[in-house]
């Protein structure tokens, strides 16, 4: 599967760079042939060619949080700035672009931030799963400015159409139950860092609280940060934790974002900072703020701005739920999951009499025409039902022709290419699949009508 995923990526760029079929054909001739090569700035991923939109939406500017100070009314207008900003479809549209390139390498991820959305880069984390025992997990970090930032976004990569460590991640069952919290899906917790399931104790020595004196800390200097980090975990172990590898802190995806949110925060005072992903980059984006709350990171938590995921699957419990609606939903809701119509992966794992897997958060449903509702769940939360059968398919064919003739309707932005509309007509066959591509959430935010969701009192 891998290697399929590779002679695909290759044979995409290849026709890419030399301008489609009869431009690869004509440069064969002529003895020009621009040859891929991985890892570089023109080198896109499957994703990146299923969507080749780059650029943020256009017709609104992203509103930043504005310097405040102590005193109670401009305290009161930084809430409300806030709030505004939540509500400000340009950062769902931000957060849905970063989803959607984070997929791509990291020399892609560089350019586009540096130079198609004037933002700064700040590191791109390519991290350990010790239970897949390879670097499976990628992550990056922005921020709005490079000096005094308003805004630290965090985007986890999703689902790799031909990565099955991926697809296994997605399809898994297992459950890791923390006391007075709930059950966590086992995998998406491997995928962080936080465990291996050959040994289920190393799921207890990363979910155990820290202190003050056992958190993990990271200097400007990268040796300091190693001494910090050892001697800190050292510290745990002396009051009941097991000594966690300091390399491991290093490589996994939650210590090492973490530790950067850390160094950031104390570079940019006013920061607030938003996690996202798609599909099973949204499952790691939930759960990083659960981990902070199971580890008393409190001052971390408290800078968090929002969480907005895209298909993303169901990550615990309705334990674990309750338990996380108390710190996200005030003052005001600070997770938002959206769910395009069919879309398979949201309905997984199953919430049933057997799993009880249960979503949590503020679930913002778009059907096929980008008509927004707000709900508690998503339609046909288990996705398969015979009364669902046949207007999935029919909506299926809708897909197909609404692919067709975006390019019309809503001008060239829109319209897809031929890849995508191949998407489309394995659609016809299998529907909950095709619904799961960035391209739906996208067009989705820009196009959504019908916002019924109020966040905000003002």
């Amino acid at each position: 599967m891998e290697w399929t995923g590779y002679a695909f990526d290759f044979f995409l760029n290849l026709l890419s760079l030399n301008h489609n079929l009869f431009g690869l054909l004509s440069n064969l001739l002529q003895g020009k042939v621009v040859v891929p090569e991985r890892d570089t700035e023109t080198f896109v991923s499957l994703i990146g060619h299923l969507d080749g939109r780059i650029d943020l939406y256009k017709t609104q500017s992203l509103l930043l949080l504005q310097d405040t100070d102590n005193n109670s009314e401009s305290s009161v207008l930084g809430e409300r700035s806030i709030r505004i900003e939540m509500e400000n479809q340009a950062l769902m549209d931000l957060c849905i672009m970063a989803s959607k390139l984070a997929y791509e390498n990291s020399k892609v991820i560089k350019n586009v931030v540096l130079h198609h959305w004037k933002m700064h880069f700040v590191e791109f984390y390519n991290c350990w799963n010790d239970f897949q025992r390879e670097r499976s997990t990628q992550v990056f970090i922005l921020c709005d400015k490079d000096k005094d930032a308003n805004l630290i976004l965090i985007s986890f990569r999703g689902t790799e159409p031909f990565n099955a460590n991926d697809w296994s991640t997605d399809f898994d069952y297992s459950w890791y139950e923390i006391p007075k919290l709930g059950k966590v899906h086992m995998g998406f917790l491997e995928a962080l860092g936080l465990g291996n399931r050959a040994d289920v104790v190393t799921f207890q020595n990363h979910l155990k609280k820290w202190t003050n004196s056992g958190g993990v800390h990271v200097s400007k200097s990268p040796s300091q940060g190693r001494e910090s980090i050892s001697s800190n975990i050292d510290s745990g172990q002396e009051q009941g934790i097991k000594k966690i590898p300091t390399e491991m802190v290093e490589m996994t995806a939650y210590y090492a974002v973490k530790c950067k949110l850390k160094s950031l925060f104390k570079e940019h005072k006013n920061a607030k900072f938003v996690v996202t992903g798609h599909s099973l980059g949204g499952a790691l984006a939930i759960l990083f703020p659960v981990v902070l709350v199971v580890q008393e990171e409190m001052e971390i938590v408290r800078r968090l701005l929002g969480v907005y995921t895209f298909g993303q699957p169901r990550v615990g419990n309705k334990e674990l739920g309750r338990f996380m609606e108390a710190h996200l939903n005030h003052p005001v809701p600070k997770y938002f999951r959206m769910v395009y119509c069919n879309d398979l992966v949201p309905r997984l794992p199953y919430d049933d009499k057997t799993f009880f897997y249960k979503h949590f958060g503020v679930c913002l449903y778009y059907d096929s025409l980008y008509i927004e509702k707000h709900m508690d769940e998503e339609p046909n939360r288990n996705y398969f039902g015979m009364r669902y059968l046949i207007p999935e398919y029919l909506n299926a064919v809708w897909e197909l022709i609404r692919g067709l003739i975006m390019g019309y309707t809503h001008g060239p932005e829109y319209k897809e290419g031929w890849f995508s509309i191949l998407l489309r007509v394995i659609g016809l066959a299998l529907p909950g699949i095709s619904a799961h591509g960035p391209t739906n959430y996208v067009n989705s935010v820009r196009l959504g009508k019908e916002r019924i969701i109020q966040l905000s009192s003002f």
